[in-house]
């Protein structure tokens, strides 16, 4: 299938590595021209950027202006906004010990972050254009060992759909995607979920992991590639009348209702 993303602008957030950095090579791929953001640049990123095939923007999004600073460093037009800047935070001592600070940390990662790049570059999206938010399985399947993380997410797929709704009659998609769990150093790489809860008394790392695969029917983590193939596809045109979305992949974890 044609996508129709060749010479497209596509902005992605928390480009470095994992999910984001899969995001990146996607759009790549497909002949899009792609502004990566991160924090610091990676190798991979810097390869990219050496080929000709994207440009870079240093800049953490928990900053109170960022929005604003992206917008001046992205261009005149940006076709596709992908926020995937995150982090996911174990709590293994539970509800008590999670501080103000660390709620506001979270919220500020995962949801502040899409809320302020959103409004910044939303002059520079017009008719065609897409926004697809990198939610999360947590977002309706709340979780105590993510307690901040889920009601951050859950926050941010409201606010995907309610801006679909505004958002809809320009001739702008706003769709979410919502992996469970993803084979990236978030979840499995030092100090990673696994490690986390593995040191709070949770059985080794690899006993972590194979909990969680035994959740999912498919028995195994989604790959990053998988989730980057589902943010191309509903920022694509091909799929012009979907919006207002959360498209989940999972393997399988959520229940049926």
């Amino acid at each position: 299938m044609e996508l129709g993303l060749a010479g497209r602008t596509a902005l992605v957030t928390g480009a470095g590595r994992g999910i984001g950095l899969a995001i990146v090579e996607a759009f790549v791929a497909e002949g899009a021209r792609v502004v990566a953001v991160s924090r610091r640049a990676t190798p991979r990123i810097e390869e990219l950027v050496a080929a000709g095939s994207v440009r870079f923007v240093a800049l953490d999004l928990t900053d109170a202006d960022a929005g604003e600073r992206l917008a001046a460093a992205a261009g005149d037009v940006v076709d596709v906004l992908v926020n995937n800047a995150g982090t996911a935070p174990a709590r293994p001592d539970g509800f008590a010990s999670i501080t103000d600070a660390d709620w506001a940390t979270t919220m500020a990662s995962n949801l502040f972050s899409a809320v302020r790049v959103t409004r910044a570059l939303l002059p520079k999206l017009g008719a065609g254009a897409a926004i697809v938010n990198v939610v999360s399985e947590n977002a309706q399947l709340a979780d105590p060992l993510v307690m901040d993380y889920s009601a951050a997410k859950a926050a941010e797929l409201s606010f995907t759909k309610s801006l679909s709704k505004e958002l809809g009659p320009r001739g702008i998609r706003v769709n979410a995607v919502s992996p469970g769990p993803v084979a990236t150093d978030l979840w499995i790489g030092a100090g990673g979920v696994a490690d986390t809860v593995s040191s709070a008394g949770g059985g080794d790392p690899a006993a972590v992991v194979a909990g969680a695969e035994q959740a999912m029917p498919t028995g195994r983590f989604t790959q990053p590639a998988e989730v980057a193939n589902v943010v191309v596809a509903l920022a694509s045109p091909a799929f012009g009348n979907v919006t207002g979305s959360e498209l989940v992949i999972d393997g399988g974890m959520r229940p049926t209702m």
